[in-house]
């Protein structure tokens, strides 16, 4: 059995990826997770795929007192992945001060406890919003920080900066961030997947449950866009791949193969799709069509981005090796799998 390692939001849609995928590779994980945004149900389907339960605590981060019995109950811990956070970007500008408390006083409370119980290291989940519209398409990680659209993409970015000054003043640990593009998928067994509480905030979800019948329409915010076919483009990363990322950046931090205290890769596939490409490759690949309506545009709307993942590819040694084409089949799997537990 390799190390242990704590995972925040780790009942969430990548944090239980990442879980399956780190089991898989022979680590111990401990989740601790509030609910907030995801469901105990979650631990079912990775112990079916893994044959092993993780240890869960159900806990808000904000709770330092609480989080520092976790490490206590469950000594030993080496590292930890931090996903726990609040991601919606239109809620975020309207409960500002719920996202900045979530999203940063849990990254406080983590990195004062760390050195307390001998953690040695923390992956941070970032994200590409912190480089806005960038000026230069693919987007290295070289690329200048833009002010944010957003107090969801601006506590990524206050994060960054948070760890970096730490690493700065001499800690004992080290980090490596990760800023993703747009994760979308399911684990290929649909027995784990993307499963927001609500409407959901994100394009596939939305575009599965419409396919299914749950929604009416989807909205396409935007056709005017400077892009091929008017709409946005993003980067669409599956989720699997993403998780193994995490699994090879936490066993780089721990088992020292970087001379670098902290180190930032950008996680993508080095390809732009557009929102209307991706109803078209929803569609070609399932024969279900989606009904769906050209809106306006959307305040806090990046017309386009995807990622230079050289860096990821040659330094951490990574590659996303799923296609958009493939992935977006895995979700139409799990919805149907959704339908089939009697949920929504």
């Amino acid at each position: 059995m390799k190390k242990k390692i704590l995972v925040t939001g780790g009942t969430g849609y990548i944090g239980s990826h990442t879980v399956v995928e780190l089991q898989n590779a022979g680590y111990e994980v401990v989740i601790v997770d509030d609910l907030s945004n995801s469901n105990a149900d979650v631990l079912d389907g990775i112990e079916k795929i893994t044959g092993i339960r993780p240890v869960f605590v159900e806990l808000d981060c904000n709770n330092k007192e609480g989080l520092n019995k976790l490490f206590l109950d469950n000594p030993g811990i080496k590292g930890i992945i931090h996903f726990a956070a609040s991601k919606a970007v239109g809620e975020s500008v309207q409960k500002p001060l719920l996202y900045y408390r979530n999203n940063i006083v849990t990254l406080l409370n983590l990195l004062e406890l760390m050195p307390v119980h001998g953690v040695e290291g923390i992956v941070f989940s970032s994200s590409c919003t912190v480089y806005g519209q960038p000026d230069i398409l693919p987007v290295t990680e070289d690329a200048p920080i833009k002010p944010a659209l957003s107090p969801y993409g601006n506590t990524k970015q206050i994060n960054e900066e948070i760890i970096r000054d730490t690493i700065y003043a001499g800690t004992p640990f080290k980090s490596i961030i990760l800023r993703y593009f747009n994760p979308i998928g399911a684990h290929p067994s649909a027995e784990i997947g993307e499963l927001p509480n609500g409407v959901p905030q994100n394009l596939v979800p939305f575009l599965t449950q419409t396919a299914i019948g749950i929604r009416q329409e989807l909205s396409v915010f935007g056709d005017d866009y400077d892009t091929p076919d008017g709409s946005c483009i993003r980067d669409y990363i599956n989720v699997v791949d993403l998780a193994k990322a995490h699994v090879i950046a936490v066993e780089r931090m721990l088992e020292n193969k970087s001379e670098e205290k902290l180190e930032i890769f950008n996680l993508g596939t080095g390809r732009g799709v557009s929102v209307l490409e991706l109803i078209n490759a929803f569609e070609k690949g399932t024969g279900v069509k989606v009904p769906y309506k050209i809106v306006g545009r959307r305040e806090g709307d990046i017309e386009k981005v995807w990622a230079d993942p050289d860096r990821a590819n040659n330094v951490l040694g990574w590659t996303a090796k799923e296609s958009v084409e493939d992935t977006i089949v895995t979700v139409w799997k799990w919805q149907l799998k959704l339908r089939e537990r009697g949920i929504q």
